[in-house]
């Protein structure tokens, strides 16, 4: 691979992508295919919100590589489900090798599958409420390169999307997870410019039926 100044590099296979998105395999398919497409799913944003929690302090690769484990272990990130887990729920979690057995974080997760439940009432679904929040085009920067997210790892609209959260009993959702989690789900489209995905995800924004 050959490092580019602006942020990307080429692959092996000669595409410049995001040079995070090419420092490994299961990297580069998450990259190329998942980060920053728009997820309505209201299971995908409550796995994406939860692991982004688990990730504090580590590498989202690390995540990625016990995600299926995470899935298992989380009844697939059913916020329905995780919400009747009870105290012999964590004490079986916290056993379980393939996940981060971070007792704050297990336990975050069900409170949060209850306040999510909470939510989902509120708003119809948890894409309606999240989705309501996506930043209008004048709020965002004119041009996504790699000195101008450094000095963006939140936002204006994820510390309210933050407040908001936790003013709902919500953890672990801190305005720097919550912009990670926004850039993941599509809410921005923070692929540099020159990336081979940033084109191809501003499309399938442009034809994503908003939830709610």
């Amino acid at each position: 691979m050959e490092a580019q100044s602006d942020g990307l590099i080429a692959g092996s296979d000669g595409v410049l992508r995001c040079a995070w998105g090419s420092s490994d395999e299961l990297y580069r398919h998450y990259h190329d295919r998942e980060w920053g497409r728009p997820v309505a799913s209201d299971q995908r944003l409550f796995e994406k919100i939860c692991l982004e929690g688990f990730q504090s302090g580590l590498s989202w690769l690390t995540i990625l590589r016990k995600r299926e484990n995470f899935r298992e272990a989380f009844a697939g990130f059913d916020f329905e489900r995780i919400a009747s887990f009870t105290e012999k729920d964590v004490e079986r979690l916290l056993q379980n090798a393939g996940i981060i057995r971070h007792r704050g974080k297990i336990e975050s997760t069900i409170n949060n599958a209850r306040r999510a439940r909470e939510l989902a009432d509120e708003a119809g679904s948890l894409a309606a409420w999240f989705w309501k929040f996506e930043p209008e085009a004048h709020q965002r920067p004119k041009l996504i390169d790699r000195a101008t997210l450094m000095t963006m790892p939140k936002t204006e609209t994820s510390t309210l999307i933050s407040k908001e959260l936790k003013k709902r009993g919500w953890s672990f959702v801190g305005p720097t997870t919550v912009y990670a989690f926004m850039q993941a789900m599509g809410l921005v489209n923070d692929h540099l410019e020159g990336c081979v995905c940033r084109r191809e995800v501003e499309e399938e924004r442009e034809r994503f039926k908003r939830p709610g």
